[in-house]
């Protein structure tokens, strides 16, 4: 018997499936009911097959009368999902499952008008469709506005207004660098009325070197990031310099591609050098064991399972790691898939850490090099030249010109120093050592690394992805790197794709196919299907470079909108899928750190370096043993450094962090889940450092207006919020630090406990309980929910 497990299709779901009137599209209304009903029991894996029946191909779905193109009430499959007799009906009562109506008539509707079957859009090449031609001609600005407005007038929708300049603003500052923007960008662009304008703005923030800090954010969630190993003790490893390896890249606008390679296999380019060795330790980048206990054999298969999930996931949008224990249940990638795929790493020595891993902070991880950056790898050349020419000028010099000879001494003397501090501020970081001889790879039959009886693979690409003929040798890494970004493959296209609908994601709120880390049958078919193909050309075509990809996207009617939900809105699009409007989004939490901090002036804005640790409740580690440790926050200003450099403690992330849905980043992370709780409302209060901003944020606005309440509060709003404050926020503030001013006068000792909070030097000068009452005012406009949200 042939069984369903259903649940509810995607688009019926969101209320916004086919363009009203027209034919039923497969990939969008059918396919996911079928995939989420049906093929656990019906698809790809032989062994879970029910009844020899197979939905998840053509040629299943038309055999022995299952569908019959045209004819709805012979089909088998109709007969089923309508029967009223519990032995016969689909999905089976003990399933707890029941389609409803609507997906009954979709699939009705579908098999009456031919049954028309398309190959899962995922593994389509992406295609390149014309421009639409759309009725109003003077709103799109670029071709993605095309699309857009072609569906919403087949939807009856109109776009919505551009927002406001101050909006616009505050938008792209948080979208391409995470910052604020300064009160002379916002004095400078609200009053440049060119048509230029905006494009200014836009190229100033991408050339800006926090947007590398930015596209690092999202990058080292994708990748799993972390200071530590994650497993047994959570030791710190040492690993960031690939942090500013990703920075950099970002910044010098590195084609994806290069980085692919750099990341995957920079130990086996020929031309590698110090940049690529920091990059190859993308692979160990993973969770990590020397556990007394550790069997080397099984933790090699699990980092085996991690690198394939992994690059499976950031890549090409896919879960093939489900196929570690059998073929997975709804793609075609079979088991033997995975184990080719892991293959492919069989090469990275990594068994040293079994035998010299330490308890020590940071943990032993060979191998290791000690690196500096690119800035310090300058610096230190144009020192050592300036040595050289130095030490020639005093050799050459007379020994008569006794003055001339002690300057020079003194200068060689500098600059050996300078020398010295250089390269002592390199740091260890763990890359990547390809073995002589690559260790054996098996299918592990159902996953157990202890039996030895599958059959020995080789590295190679999925078998219905990996085109025609047999590979001569051995494949790599740098194989699998190229295979993977080759713009003239489907292979590459598919990727591009992958990376398309995420970066639609960073700057529109959601993808154009939601799940952005399965493309596969358990994901959701793209809201604008040409629309995402059309994005995945322009990324080949612009040379797999990033910042001119992401200038499209911001330079678009579409990302200009106002993210004001209509009523008319709010009932036939509540999810934004058709991006009649922008995205409202909280911040990141990264990001919200930042701004707390950007618009009160504590900020630091050196890019790079290693990671930071700020204020933590005292005993947070507590249980961190192996060795016991203690946190100690920073004692200097790298307490105010960016959130992309604060230590990430993978088992006891900071709580900051965490409050704000920060993962921990076990695994690849395409999309941040955003929730709103009280502990947030809190944290945005009580932590030390949103306290410490704030007094220093009211002190930056008493120093830079010396008189008058409405200025202050005026200048504090277009600080926080890039606008002025409405008269019924100026009456509520006015009485919250009137009322306050009263208290603190009345109380000094609590004026001077909250002005203590933190490091940052206090400002004597400024009168004691004024200042502490604007503490307060300052953390209430820092709490509100206005400042922590990008619209």
């Amino acid at each position: 018997m042939w069984r369903f497990f259903s649940s509810l299709a995607c688009f019926s779901v969101l209320g916004i499936g086919a363009v009203q009137g027209s034919k039923i599209d497969f990939n969008r209304d059918i396919r996911p009911i079928l995939s989420n009903n049906c093929i656990f029991c019906h698809g790809p894996d032989e062994h879970e097959r029910k009844a020899g029946l197979r939905l998840d191909t053509h040629a299943g779905v038309l055999a022995d009368g299952v569908v019959v193109p045209g004819e709805p009430d012979i089909s088998a499959l109709i007969a089923r999902i309508e029967s009223a007799d519990v032995d016969e009906v689909m999905p089976p009562p003990e399933s707890g499952k029941v389609l409803n109506d609507e997906q009954k008539a979709l699939l009705r509707q579908w098999i009456a008008e031919g049954a028309t079957w398309k190959e899962h859009w995922a593994y389509v090449d992406p295609e390149k469709s014309p421009v639409p031609e759309v009725k109003d001609t003077d709103w799109p600005l670029n071709q993605i506005d095309h699309f857009i407005l072609k569906r919403l007038e087949a939807e009856a929708l109109s776009p919505s207004p551009d927002a406001d300049r101050a909006t616009l603003l505050r938008r792209l500052s948080f979208d391409l660098t995470g910052l604020p923007p300064s009160l002379e960008e916002r004095r400078r662009f609200l009053n440049d009325r060119s048509l230029g304008a905006y494009e200014a703005v836009v190229d100033r923030l991408l050339g800006s070197a926090h947007f590398g800090e930015r596209m690092a954010m999202y990058w080292l969630d994708l990748v799993r990031y972390a200071d530590t190993v994650g497993y047994h003790g959570d030791q710190d490893h040492s690993i960031s310099p690939y942090r500013d390896y990703v920075i950099n890249a970002f910044n010098e606008d590195m084609p994806f591609d290069q980085f692919t390679r750099e990341q995957l296999a920079g130990d086996l380019l020929p031309e590698g050098g110090v940049d690529q060795k920091i990059a190859s330790g993308y692979n160990r980048l993973l969770q990590t064991s020397h556990e007394g206990g550790v069997q080397p054999k099984e933790y090699l298969a699990i980092y085996a399972a991690d690198r394939v999930r992994n690059v499976s996931a950031v890549w090409m949008g896919a879960t093939v790691g489900c196929a570690q224990c059998h073929d997975h249940k709804y793609d075609p990638y079979s088991a033997r898939d995975f184990y080719a795929l892991s293959a492919f790493f069989a090469d990275i020595d990594e068994e040293k850490h079994f035998r010299v891993g330490t308890n020590a902070l940071p943990t032993k991880r060979p191998p290791e090099i000690a690196v500096l950056t690119k800035w310090q790898r300058s610096w230190l050349a144009k020192i050592d030249t300036d040595l050289s020419v130095a030490r020639a000028a005093f050799e050459s010099c007379l020994p008569s010109a006794v003055e001339e000879r002690e300057r020079l001494k003194e200068e060689v003397a500098r600059l050996k120093e300078a020398q010295e501090a250089v390269k002592s501020a390199a740091r260890q970081t763990m890359i990547t050592v390809a073995l002589e001889k690559p260790r054996e790879t098996r299918v592990l039959p159902r996953g157990n690394w202890l039996d030895d009886s599958g059959d020995v693979v080789l590295p190679a690409y999925p078998e219905f992805l990996g085109g025609d003929g047999e590979p001569e040798g051995r494949l790599d890494r740098l194989d699998l790197a190229t295979w993977l970004t080759d713009g003239s493959q489907r292979s590459g296209r598919l990727t591009a794709r992958v990376f398309a609908n995420r970066f639609w994601y960073l700057f529109f709120g959601s993808g154009l196919s939601k799940v952005l880390e399965d493309f596969g049958g358990q994901g959701e078919a793209p809201v604008h299907p040409e629309l995402l193909d059309h994005l995945a050309h322009a990324f080949v075509e612009h040379g797999w470079k990033v910042k001119p990809f992401v200038k499209d996207l911001v330079m678009s009617r579409t990302y200009r909108q106002h993210s004001q939900e209509t009523p008319l809105l709010r009932e036939r699009d509540p999810d934004n899928r058709l991006y009649a409007r922008q995205a409202r989004q909280r911040l990141p939490a990264e990001m919200i750190r930042d701004m707390v901090m950007g618009v009160s002036g504590l900020l630091v804005r050196e890019v790079g370096g290693g990671s930071v640790k700020p204020y933590q409740p005292e005993g947070y580690f507590k249980h961190l043993n192996f060795p016991v440790r203690t946190y100690e926050h920073h004692q200097d200003e790298r307490q105010w450094r960016r959130g992309v450099y604060v230590h990430w403690q993978r088992q006891f992330l900071h709580p900051m962090m965490r409050a704000f849905d920060a993962p921990s980043r076990e695994e690849c992370t395409g999309m941040r889940s955003r929730s709103n709780t009280p502990t947030a409302a809190l944290t945005l209060l009580n932590d030390p450092t949103f306290v410490e901003a704030a007094r220093v944020f009211a002190a930056r606005v008493l120093r830079e207006v010396p008189d008058g309440d409405e200025a202050r509060l005026e200048h504090a709003f277009r600080l926080a919020l890039v606008r002025a404050p409405r008269a019924s926020e100026m009456q509520i503030l006015t009485e919250l630090r009137e009322s306050q001013r009263q208290h603190y006068q009345a109380h000094l000792e609590d004026a001077d406990r909250l002005l203590r909070t933190g490091q940052a030097p206090l400002t004597e000068s400024l009168d004691r309980a004024e200042w502490a009452s604007w503490t307060m005012v300052a953390r209430a406009l820092l709490n509100l929910d206005e400042t922590i949200t990008r619209y």
